[in-house]
């Protein structure tokens, strides 16, 4: 079975996989790999590990070398020159007048290229503002269009939650997200409370959904008729997924009352609920579309070309089908106006 590492690059926390090649390499080491643009530098995030030939998805591109004091200092100009020309280029794209906004940029680490990601409604005709640019930097200019995503992962940010944004912060791929889970949670559908950053539906979404979409096929629908231990029937008017218990409302006919009794869901009976199979996710999902934060990384994920990075198996499916999410967002938030 082949060996493995997980490296991480500069500006982005997608680990990406490489062969060590036979050398000795241990967490936390900078490391030098080949890629299909050529020698890049990162740090090693996950220690060797052997996987099955089937997982590997692409070519497994080898480790050149564990960085040298030559290197680091390499990496070190090469960040420092990239923040002295953050104004510069910041100027230059205001200048030019085209309608597109500046996200960041940064040098390949052989300082032969120079990668400019932007955003920009549609798509931008930048061929002066690339010569412009050459002339200025004396050198190869790639200006790369990224979408909102890729934005706030390259730039990061505070969330609501008042932690770190996910996506910048621990995320390697954008997690699965549909309006449906904040429906399933009976989470607000008001866009300014289920939306990040990047004014796309919150990642976070995803990570209780399981839990809740379990729950629920184990509590009464609301208004549906229950079963209690004594005998007694009622009304569920409230669940608590938590907690797992039901507020269930008793009318007594001839005494004329109403009793609101809070019961564990295993002490009722109910019709239990049947589960709904998920859409088919579509192409041009969370970043499907797009480029990954970092063109030259993002496009290596995938297998089918040599100098390609695998992705993890069994996350290669994960990606969220946006267009249904965003259609349905907005939808919903009319309605919920």
């Amino acid at each position: 079975m082949p060996e493995i590492i997980g490296v991480k690059f500069d500006f982005n926390p997608k680990v990406y996989y490489f062969s060590p090649d036979g050398k000795e390499v241990s967490v936390g080491d900078n490391v030098v790999v080949q890629t299909s643009l050529g020698a890049d530098y990162g740090k090693v995030v996950m220690p060797l590990t052997t996987v099955d030939e089937g997982k590997i998805v692409g070519t497994l591109m080898p480790v050149l070398r564990v960085a040298t004091e030559e290197d680091n200092e390499r990496h070190q100009k090469l960040l420092e020159k990239r923040k002295e020309s953050l104004p510069l280029i910041a100027e230059k794209i205001r200048s030019s007048g085209l309608e597109m906004k500046f996200v960041g940029a940064e040098y390949t680490f052989e300082g032969g290229k120079l990668m400019i990601y932007f955003t920009a409604e549609g798509r931008v005709d930048f061929r002066n503002l690339v010569r412009e640019l050459a002339t200025c930097f004396h050198t190869r200019i790639e200006l790369k269009q990224i979408g909102a995503r890729d934005e706030c992962r390259m730039m990061g940010g505070i969330a609501p939650c008042g932690r770190p944004c996910c996506c910048a912060d621990h995320m390697s791929d954008y997690a699965h997200v549909s309006i449906k889970m904040a429906k399933t949670q009976n989470l607000s559908l008001n866009p300014g409370k289920i939306s990040g950053l990047c004014g796309r539906l919150m990642c976070c979404l995803a990570y209780e959904n399981e839990y809740y979409a379990e729950a629920g096929r184990q509590l009464p629908k609301i208004g549906s008729p229950v079963t209690l231990q004594d005998g007694r029937t009622g009304t569920a008017t409230a669940t608590n997924p938590l907690k797992m218990t039901v507020r269930v409302r008793i009318e007594n006919q001839e005494k004329e009352t109403v009793e609101f009794i809070d019961c564990a869901a295993a002490d009722l009976t109910f019709k239990k609920r049947e589960p709904q199979p998920e859409p088919e996710n579509k192409k041009g999902n969370n970043g499907g579309k797009q480029n990954n934060k970092k063109g030259k990384k993002g496009n290596k994920q995938n297998g089918g070309g040599q100098g390609q990075r695998p992705q993890k198996a069994p996350e290669a499916d994960e990606q969220a089908s946006e267009t249904d999410a965003e259609a349905a967002f907005e939808e919903d938030s009319d309605e919920n106006a």
